[in-house]
């Protein structure tokens, strides 16, 4: 598991970006909130993925609007999930 998502959150969806070396995840937590984290994945570190932000402490009522926050927030993850849906 990525670090800064706690075993305990559900990861439900996880979208990379055309080149393979970013990734939003995108989970619910037992207290039924949602959330969204970013990560990049390197060479230096070995193909792990490293969170880039500190989105993981936002908290959102359902996932569409967890979704939503992030397709704001990440700038490349639109594109990825309209490429993702054709």
């Amino acid at each position: 598991m990525s670090g800064r998502i706690d075993p305990s959150w559900l990861v439900f969806d996880s979208v990379e970006n055309a080149e393979h070396d970013r990734c939003v995840d995108c989970f619910s937590r037992p207290d039924g909130s949602f959330g969204f984290e970013e990560f990049r994945r390197d060479v230096e570190d070995g193909g792990a993925w490293t969170p880039v932000q500190h989105y993981s402490g936002l908290s959102y009522k359902t996932k569409d609007e967890a979704l939503l926050a992030g397709r704001k927030a990440v700038i490349w993850l639109a594109e990825a999930l309209e490429r993702r849906s054709r």
